[in-house]
């Protein structure tokens, strides 16, 4: 995982670079894939008091979906204290995973309707970061012009890049 920290910055005079009160952190994230499966990639921007980290990895023969979990993942695990966060993502993957079918997986053993919870060690881990950690989860379009979704996105795709 490649791993990078940007000192507080006064981007604009609105607070654009500010957590917003509610929140100890603001975790932005986004996962690509060319071809699915094939080579993917995660990005993410963490936002704790006006300081900002960013990281990104990736898969040789991965889905998308594992991207935007993995995401998300690896921005939590960077948290030393447990956080109320605020996560914004493209994914509805994540998102509704998050918000709304994640207890119900839980309670049927990890288990859908269909069959198993495809992914599941990594909405298992995610479930461990959010018993941690109070998050909320936001799902903005994606590829329509969000800051951070954007940056997020290049992160992931330049990682895709390297796989090629």
């Amino acid at each position: 995982m490649h791993t990078q920290s940007r000192g507080p910055q006064n981007r604009s005079e609105s607070g654009a670079n500010r957590v917003a009160p509610a929140f100890d952190a603001e975790l932005f994230t986004d996962g690509a894939c060319s071809g699915n499966p094939g080579p993917g990639g995660w990005g993410f921007i963490l936002r704790v008091d006006g300081v900002e980290r960013e990281g990104s990895g990736g898969e040789r023969r991965t889905t998308n979906n594992r991207m935007e979990l993995l995401g998300a993942i690896h921005g939590l695990r960077l948290l030393e204290q447990p956080s109320r966060v605020r996560l914004v993502s493209d994914s509805q993957y994540l998102v509704k995973g998050l918000t709304e079918w994640i207890d119900g997986w839980k309670k049927r053993g990890w288990r859908r309707k269909e069959g198993p919870v495809l992914n599941v060690e990594l909405w298992q881990e995610l479930d461990e970061l959010r018993a941690r950690h109070r998050i909320t989860a936001e799902w903005v379009r994606g590829h329509v012009g969000h800051p951070e979704n954007e940056r997020c996105d290049r992160l992931a795709v330049s990682v895709i890049d390297q796989f090629r």
